[in-house]
């Protein structure tokens, strides 16, 4: 099952296929354990969605300490969550890029600035156009994402 997922997800042929894009913006997150040092989190990022939902995408964002960062991952949306057409499940994973200097060490495996990444979330569709996002960043905060479907 792995391998077939593996390959589906690569298929560059569908990668230029059908498909739409998906423009997010998160304006807000919150620190599970704030402190004074945190800044507020805010994104923006693009998102290339198949038909099968596989997706791939790259975010701007300014991470907790101020700092310019940036995500470029590759994920899986969960339509249709519970069997409730609205709900849905997302998961990436990609590299992620800005912890530095004196907060290199705020993000496991960082070398010189880069370092994985991983985001779960829980969403709801409110329209062919329109979704909202809670993503778990990590054990540090939650972000809220709206994102538009270009169709």
């Amino acid at each position: 099952m792995l391998v077939s997922a593996w390959r589906s997800a690569t298929d560059t042929e569908a990668w230029l296929g059908p498909g739409i894009w998906r423009l997010g913006f998160s304006p807000f997150s919150q620190h599970f354990r704030p402190s004074d040092e945190h800044r507020n989190v805010w994104a923006l990022g693009i998102e290339r969605v198949r038909p099968d939902d596989w997706l791939a995408g790259a975010s701007y964002f300014r991470n907790s300490f101020g700092q310019p960062s940036a995500y470029v991952y590759f994920g899986k949306r969960f339509p249709a969550l519970l069997g409730y057409p609205p709900l849905y499940a997302q998961a990436s994973v990609g590299m992620l890029y800005g912890y530095r200097g004196q907060y290199k060490d705020k993000v496991p495996l960082n070398v010189n600035g880069f370092s994985p990444g991983a985001l779960v979330g829980l969403g709801w569709q409110f329209s062919p156009r329109l979704s909202f996002t809670a993503h778990m960043l990590g054990d540090a905060a939650l972000m809220l994402q709206l994102s538009f479907d270009l169709r």
